[in-house]
């Protein structure tokens, strides 16, 4: 059990493991397109030419829209590709060398946008969003800090918090009823005045929410940057402070 106040280092080294996999699928993708434009030339450009051409073929005007809570870029026009045919048009041979690798550039914006596409579900089904164990695996290192005074005199009792991790329950969020308890309408006290912190997580979930109890400690409120969850204990898991 830790006390709120007690010194807490906490090292963040969460990483997106579905995001780092597909990152190393395109761009083995675009290598390979790139390789064999490579082999088909009768005379070889140097390997950092055509990394140029690669990288100002990615330039491209997009349309930028929100997919399941995530940004996503459509390319529409190839602006890099331009950039380097007006650039090179007038030197002999030169464009005919490096359009292929300007073009692989402006055809890799659809190779993330694919790779996007598709690391949205497969995220979601190896590490479910609304399941509490994606945010809590394990509660050794956690602890609470008072975060409003209306909080202050009570600790969190850990051995409460993991013998109940797998029987929360999700919630629904009454966001109309604490909206007006924020803005000053209701009489009753602060929600959530504590931030549950030193949480372990899935591993490769690459998810670092922010994690708030409420006043009578059974309600856990998770906030992600794309949504909200929120859960409830059968028993409290905070006590009175001796």
């Amino acid at each position: 059990m830790k006390k709120e106040g007690a010194l807490i280092i906490n090292i963040d080294v969460s990483f997106n493991i579905v995001s780092f996999m597909m990152s190393i699928i395109q761009w083995s993708v675009i290598g390979y397109l790139a390789y064999r434009g490579y082999k088909r030339l009768d005379t070889k450009p140097r390997v950092w030419k055509i990394l140029f051409a690669l990288l100002v073929g990615l330039f491209a005007f997009t349309i930028n829209m929100e997919f399941f809570h995530t940004l996503i870029k459509i390319p529409i026009l190839p602006l890099g590709v331009w950039i380097l045919y007006g650039v090179l048009r007038s030197k002999e041979g030169r464009w005919d060398t490096y359009r292929r690798f300007a073009w692989i550039g402006f055809l890799a914006n659809f190779i993330f946008l694919a790779g996007t596409l598709l690391t949205i579900p497969l995220h979601s089904l190896i590490y479910p969003e609304n399941d509490l164990s994606t945010y809590i695996t394990g509660a050794e290192e956690t602890s609470i800090n008072i975060i409003h005074p209306s909080g202050e005199g009570r600790t969190l009792d850990q051995e409460k918090l993991e013998k109940q991790l797998s029987n929360v329950k999700q919630a629904e969020v009454e966001s109309w009823l604490w909206y007006e308890e924020v803005g000053g309408r209701s009489s009753n006290p602060e929600r959530f005045p504590y931030q549950l912190v030193g949480t372990t997580g899935k591993w490769g979930s690459g998810l670092n929410p922010d994690i708030y109890m409420e006043q009578d400690g059974k309600g856990l409120l998770i906030s992600t940057r794309k949504t909200q969850y929120y859960y409830r204990f059968p028993e409290t898991v905070l006590e009175e402070e001796e």
